[in-house]
């Protein structure tokens, strides 16, 4: 594309990109650059996803900020939890707003939950009680307005920044992770963590008399029209590819890698079959995988997306890296 930002690699593999960071660049601007206004959309009631995608070993959990293993300074701090500072403040802002303006003050409820998708089966990382050796009874559903919607997941109700990173550092800590040749502490799963939000606020005036539906007097002999507004919100720390022949896996650590490679192939179908304009009307494989599944209100429809594409330096990965560029040449590049 003429104009736009390109990485090209070898003679003939051009990509087009929206932003590139090098590894002298602060979280605080990528935060800034590609994931702020993802925040400002739920608030109009968007959904937005952000996930970050890569190899083992080329810092997506950091990137995310679920890393809560080690200590790290607020200069450090991923996306997640800049995140959650930008909602709560935004919550903040809203309210002090309609105060001054004299308008009823807009009523907000937040909810989260922690998923883990391991081997293709779903746990709940809220769930200190689960036992990894029984078979996951968490289901998926879809409604009747297409949304997704899980059953047998624990949601947390919170009402504060520190309660929410508290919710966060509870589900980081329990998920699955192993030592391979290529990462000593690898993730061995896809993470979700989940925020739902909704909002009652009141319209913006039309001057419209007579319609009186879903109107309140607010005390002044006068009617409020107010408005119900849901979004959420999914953080993706996707589990890094893997070639086996490279990380030495066997066994379980073999059958993990097949799932983790499993989920990011069916994730990579449905970017390209969204991006691909000349297939807008055919089918979208989401039921694919279950990572799919749970975020198809959040790829596809009423939403924004941010992906994360982290490389490490390294020539032996020119076939890695051009298999990723290739699937996020479509709608999220």
């Amino acid at each position: 594309m003429p104009g736009e930002p390109q990485v090209i690699l070898g003679k003939d593999k051009a990509f087009t990109y929206d932003y590139l960071f090098d590894m002298d660049s602060q979280q605080d601007a990528i935060y800034s650059t590609c994931t702020e206004k993802l925040i400002d959309g739920c608030f109009e009631g968007y959904n937005a996803t952000v996930f970050a995608y890569g190899q083992t070993g080329s810092g997506k959990t950091y990137t995310m900020g679920t890393g809560f293993d080690v200590s790290i300074s607020d200069e450090e701090q991923g996306i997640i939890p800049r995140a959650v500072r930008h909602l709560f403040k935004g919550i903040e802002e809203r309210r002090q707003a309609a105060q001054e303006q004299g308008r009823p003050v807009p009523e907000f409820k937040i909810n989260a939950q922690f998923l883990e998708l391991y081997n293709e089966e779903v746990l709940d990382l809220f769930d200190s009680t689960r036992d990894m050796k029984q078979k996951s009874h968490i289901k998926i559903h879809e409604d009747a307005n297409g949304g997704i919607y899980t059953v047998g997941v624990t949601t947390r109700t919170v009402s504060s920044e520190a309660e929410m990173m508290q919710c966060l550092k509870l589900g980081a800590l329990s998920r699955t992770t192993a030592s391979t040749q290529m990462n000593v502490q690898s993730s061995r799963s896809h993470a979700i963590f989940t925020i739902h939000l909704c909002q009652v606020r009141v319209c913006a005036s039309d001057n419209q008399e007579n319609e009186t539906d879903n109107r309140v007097s607010n005390g002044n002999s006068e009617m409020d029209e107010y408005e119900t507004l849901t979004a959420k919100f999914h953080f993706v720390d996707l589990a890094g590819s893997e070639r086996l022949k490279r990380t030495g896996a066997t066994g379980d650590r073999a059958k993990e890698g097949i799932s983790i490679n499993c989920g990011l192939l069916a994730l990579g179908n449905v970017i390209s079959a969204l991006g691909d304009r000349s297939k807008r009307t055919s089918h979208v494989p989401y039921r694919d995988s279950k990572l799919t599944r749970l975020l198809q209100d959040s790829l596809g429809g009423n939403r924004f997306v941010s992906a994360f594409a982290c490389k490490v330096l390294s020539a032996s990965c020119f076939c890695w890296l051009t298999w990723l560029l290739d699937v996020f040449k479509g709608p999220y590049r």
